[in-house]
């Protein structure tokens, strides 16, 4: 039973940072180590920010739409 519960945390953890979900996790916490009192994003606000640097990055080389 640990195995498989070892295994499946293991894989979770691949996903999250596969997809990138793992990202506002690590900007959270960064920005409450460096600054405890500074404004946290919220993740709609997060992300909408990391779409918008990735689609204006000339070196994507493309945009969607």
């Amino acid at each position: 039973m640990t195995r498989l519960r070892h295994a499946l945390g293991r894989a979770r953890y691949f996903v999250r940072e596969f997809s990138g979900e793992a990202a506002y996790d690590r900007y959270v916490a960064h920005a409450r180590t460096h600054d405890p009192d500074a404004v946290v994003q919220s993740r709609r606000a997060f992300e909408r920010a990391r779409t918008d640097a990735r689609e204006g990055d000339p070196r994507e080389g493309f945009r969607c739409c």
